[in-house]
């Protein structure tokens, strides 16, 4: 088994069932005073990037406050409809049953997200994933705006080698992310991206699910 398991969330391990855009959206209209008329595309993408980019389709001047002002806008968003995003979102079927296999047999785990920290916690939290978590090791939207930058602060905080960790992610940039980290790809083909196309990304293993603990213990220390 590798010491070191990092998720990513969306996608990977749940699904928010459109509470996410929604809380963006209002989040966006906040800090602006601009209603979101367009997002820039997010799969793959951190918030500071997408908000970055969707302020420029609507013409607002971007810089650092901006990005934190978002950042406290949404995570009190994700607060405020914690109850809303328990009820229509959910965990991926074996999530958390994967996360428990992985706790059982000692490996730490952490999450590399480009969401950031207050709304990944609130997400983990609502559907009881966060108990398996160190959140601390992990990084954020808030920590850089590539994958392989976050998936290093990951490792660095964790105190763990690249050659020793493994990352689940769904989408062709976490799959190149991870590999320019230097760490193991294992790819879910429960987003938008399919097993195929995971496959020709370059993933080292390729799932179609997380439903069987089994093969999922089996991706992650292969």
């Amino acid at each position: 088994m590798p010491e070191l398991v990092l998720w990513d969330i969306d996608h990977t391990l749940m699904a928010t069932r459109g509470v996410g855009g929604e809380l963006w959206a209002a989040a966006f209209e906040q800090v602006t005073g601009v209603r979101l008329r367009e997002q820039a595309s997010v799969t793959g993408s951190t918030e500071r990037v997408i908000l970055r980019e969707t302020a420029l389709l609507h013409g607002v001047d971007y810089d650092e406050s901006l990005f934190t002002r978002f950042a406290d806008a949404l995570g009190a968003a994700h607060l405020r409809r914690a109850a809303e995003l328990r009820e229509r979102g959910h965990a991926l079927p074996g999530a958390a049953a994967a996360l428990a296999a992985l706790e059982e047999r000692g490996v730490r785990q952490s999450v590399v997200t480009g969401n950031v920290r207050a709304a990944a916690d609130v997400k983990l939290a609502v559907f009881g994933l966060d108990a398996y978590l160190l959140l601390d090791d992990g990084a954020y939207g808030e920590d850089a705006e590539e994958r392989p930058e976050l998936l290093r602060k990951a490792l660095a905080r964790a105190g763990v080698a690249a050659s020793a960790a493994v990352f689940l992610g769904d989408t062709p940039a976490d799959v190149a992310g991870g590999h320019a980290a230097g760490v193991r790809v294992v790819a879910v083909a429960t987003g938008k991206t399919s097993a195929a196309e995971l496959r020709d990304a370059g993933a080292d293993v390729v799932l179609d699910s997380l439903a069987d603990t089994a093969r999922v213990l089996d991706a992650v220390q292969a």
